[in-house]
């Protein structure tokens, strides 16, 4: 059994510099803490896998596809593998807990070129 604190795993990316922290990787799935400041861009393109967001904390707009929502704490975001996404106008620091399946960038090699 694996046990993690958030608020360890906070502390973990705020000494990280960055802002994904992956705190879990199996063949299956990966688990990552990803926090953005308010009025912060998110630079993620979209990825090879299925992926879900928690959102712990905070307020902003998520863009999938062309459908905008707006999240909040408690919210439950999923995206399709190869779909843009990206959370923008951000009102209030967001953390969120990120699920990918299976594990982040295992299925790159499915990539096709255009």
């Amino acid at each position: 059994m694996e046990v993690f604190e958030l608020s360890n795993l906070i502390d973990a990316q705020t000494r990280s510099g960055k802002a994904y922290l992956e705190f879990l990787r199996v063949p299956s799935m990966s688990l990552g803490v990803y926090r953005l400041p308010t009025a912060g861009i998110d630079p993620q393109q979209p990825h090879t896998e299925d992926e879900v967001y928690y959102v712990v904390s905070g307020r902003a707009f998520i863009r999938v596809g062309d459908e905008d929502r707006a999240v909040v704490a408690g919210s439950i975001v999923f995206v399709p593998a190869r779909v843009a996404h990206r959370f923008h106008s951000i009102v209030e620091d967001l953390t969120i807990l990120v699920f990918f399946v299976p594990a982040e960038y295992s299925q790159e090699h499915d990539l096709i070129s255009i």
